[in-house]
């Protein structure tokens, strides 16, 4: 993992404060704080820990944890990353202002696969819209009333416009969708842990439905270009954080030498630094052991009492 994205760099936008926020008809959206400030950072820099950030969180989404637990989860992770940028994840090109309509293929949030632009962009845009003009496939976007706006557009112009709307402070993101799609990767990460450390116990139909459920796990692939900086730098053209995390989750995954798993004790999922590795640290390993050895020593009647 390490030597694969060492001589690689992206370019994301995370602000300095989000908030949750009710749209009039109940949805919960993530967005940007009124006041928060916008810093363009490599997502890449740290991309082993965002991958485990988001299975971790969705560790929680899947072990059915309160809704405020796992929003002050997800709210710490787009302070620390950014949003995902789920309108130009999902349509089949992030360049769809440059088209009548935006198209969808299949996924978990939208079931149209083909939407009126200004409809789509109001999924995204639910308290405060953008100056947006859309003629058939021309598009105006005016954004003089905010100086910080304009620069970080200006800065980041080398983006579809698309892409560089989802940098801006209106812009949000449903809480129901992101929590969907961190049980996603939690989900495929599940799949592929049980499929092989069960293989023995599983007959072939159900190896199948496992094998089926990975094939579900695509998206689109990103584009790349070669930067001369202090040495050739690998620069990964993402068009989405999503899409970011769901390739570099993929390398992670196929990982023989560096494998993710999941500890044997505080169930968190971590890289092991050996394929034979159970436990996230010596700690967690301590604490396994003095456990099932208290339970062994205890009376049975007692140790059955205390499961």
């Amino acid at each position: 993992m390490r030597n694969l994205f060492e001589r690689t760099s992206s370019h994301w936008v995370r602000y300095s404060e989000y908030e949750w926020r009710a749209a009039e008809d109940g949805t919960l959206y993530l967005t940007p704080a009124k006041n928060a400030k916008p810093e363009i950072y490599d997502p890449l820099k740290d991309a082993q820990q965002l991958v485990l950030d988001a299975l971790n969180i969705g560790r929680l989404c899947m072990s059915k944890k309160p809704d405020s637990d796992i929003q002050k989860e997800v709210r710490a992770f787009a302070l620390k990353y950014g949003l995902f940028g789920l309108m130009t994840a999902l349509p089949t090109t992030p360049k769809f202002m440059e088209y009548e309509n935006v198209y969808l293929p299949k996924n978990h949030f939208i079931k149209e696969e083909t939407m009126r632009t200004e409809d789509y962009l109001a999924l995204f845009f639910p308290f405060d819209k953008l100056d947006v003009i859309k003629r058939g496939v021309e598009s105006l976007w005016n954004i003089q009333n905010d100086r910080a706006m304009m620069a970080l557009a200006m800065t980041m112009s080398d983006k579809p416009m698309a892409v560089n709307m989802c940098f801006q402070r209106e812009y949000a993101e449903r809480y129901d969708w992101l929590k969907q799609q961190f049980t996603n990767w939690i989900f495929v990460f599940s799949t592929s842990m049980l499929y092989y450390e069960d293989y023995d116990k599983t007959d072939e139909d159900t190896r199948n439905l496992f094998r089926q459920s990975m094939a579900a796990f695509d998206g689109n692939a990103p584009t790349y270009h070669i930067a001369l900086y202090d040495k050739p730098t690998i620069v990964w053209d993402f068009h989405s954080l999503l899409l970011g995390i769901q390739m570099m989750f993929s390398f992670m995954l196929t990982d023989d030498t560096k494998p993710l798993r999941l500890c044997k004790h505080c169930t968190k999922v971590f890289v092991a630094s050996r394929p034979s590795n159970q436990f996230c640290s010596p700690e967690c390993k301590n604490r396994y052991n003095v456990y099932k050895s208290r339970k062994k020593n205890k009376p049975d009647g007692e140790a059955q009492n205390e499961d």
